[in-house]
């Protein structure tokens, strides 16, 4: 063990934290990976045990306390550009065969789809424009 400088034993450490890191996706892992990293780099700069252990620490809490606020708070926004049935809701349709609570066929977004519409006591007429509020499977919910 006398054998192995201390920042192989730093590199070793960092590549053990990765591996888990690509298995589990838990970023924390890659961030103390990242201070295993710095305190390989400390250890071949000829820096003691104390430093080393030090450097990783404080590089570690540094990118938790930092870069996990930051990462949680984007993953919790809703992404800017609407994709699939979403970006249908909202959208202006035109009524190809009469929708009522139980049916109808509405042209959106140049396809044709199969609607009802959301007050089931409400049909609306060929040739009507009407709102999309909602996609349930293949049916748009329209008003």
């Amino acid at each position: 063990m006398n054998d192995i400088d201390a920042w192989v034993w730093w590199l070793i450490g960092a590549a053990v934290l990765g591996i888990p890191l690509v298995v589990t996706a838990m970023p924390e892992l890659g961030m103390l990976a990242v201070g295993a990293l710095a305190a390989a780099a400390t250890a071949g700069l000829g820096g003691g045990v104390v430093v080393q252990v030090l450097v990783f620490a404080v590089v570690s809490v540094a990118l938790i306390a930092v870069v996990r606020p930051i990462a949680t708070r984007h993953r919790a926004q809703r992404p800017e550009l609407a994709t699939g049935v979403d970006a249908l809701k909202g959208k202006q349709a035109v009524v190809l065969e009469r929708v009522h609570g139980s049916g109808g066929r509405i042209k959106l977004a140049g396809e044709v789809w199969s609607a009802r519409s959301l007050d089931t006591d409400r049909a609306y007429e060929v040739g009507q424009e009407v709102d999309v509020v909602d996609i349930e499977g293949a049916t748009a919910i329209v008003m």
